[in-house]
């Protein structure tokens, strides 16, 4: 068992059989390059969801930009970040429709190297590849009374600490756009805390 972050190349996988877990964009990219390898199996707790890479013979990280609904700030309207969609250019789509790969409804429990998926069924695997996205692993701040919340996220509102003076977060999801926590909008959101950091230390 790995996690998508531990995940390389097919290479280890060739000839065995392995199930990938998730359904975003790590999931699904995995598993068709696995396709081609392995004997694979795309499980999900429901359907994939895709949006369409190119519309308009653009990006759509262009259309993001452009409309500005990459730097909207919206996380703060969000008591949970939404689901991201699987960007696709059609291959993707096409190829779980097909059944190469499959995709089956997540397995219902593990006995050694068996999986038991909702149909009863007990199957050996060789792997299970965890692509199930990440969270924030931030213990070093429990001893700071109101910076995590009660399952350790942090408490912000658009990055700045809530019960923390002087303590912020760049990086996360849906910290204030839909961009936070990527390359294009990290540095734009990393600028505006340090400004509002400077604000804060030159009133102290």
């Amino acid at each position: 068992m790995l996690h998508a972050a531990d995940y390389r190349n097919p290479a280890p996988f060739t000839g065995r059989r392995v199930v990938v877990v998730g359904a975003g964009n790590s999931a699904v990219q995995i598993t068709a390059e696995l396709a081609g390898a392995a004997r694979v199996t795309l499980a999900t707790r429901g359907p994939v969801k895709f949006a369409t890479q190119r519309a308009l013979g653009r990006d759509l990280h262009f259309w993001l930009t452009r409309t500005g609904l990459d730097t909207a700030p919206l996380g703060r309207l969000l008591p949970r970040p939404p689901a991201q969609p699987v960007l696709d250019d059609g291959r993707y789509r096409t190829a779980l429709a097909a059944g190469r790969p499959e995709r089956r409804p997540l397995f219902t429990g593990v006995d050694g190297a068996k999986l038991v998926w909702p149909n009863r069924e007990r199957e050996e695997v060789d792997a299970i590849v965890l692509a199930t996205g990440y969270r924030p692993d931030l213990p070093y701040l429990a001893r700071l009374d109101g910076a995590l919340d009660a399952v350790e996220d942090p408490r912000h509102r658009e990055g700045l600490a809530v019960g923390v003076p002087g303590l912020a977060f760049v990086g996360l999801e849906w910290q204030r756009s839909l961009s936070s926590n990527s390359l294009r909008g990290v540095g734009r959101d990393a600028d505006r805390i340090a400004r509002r950091l400077a604000a804060h230390l030159a009133r102290r």
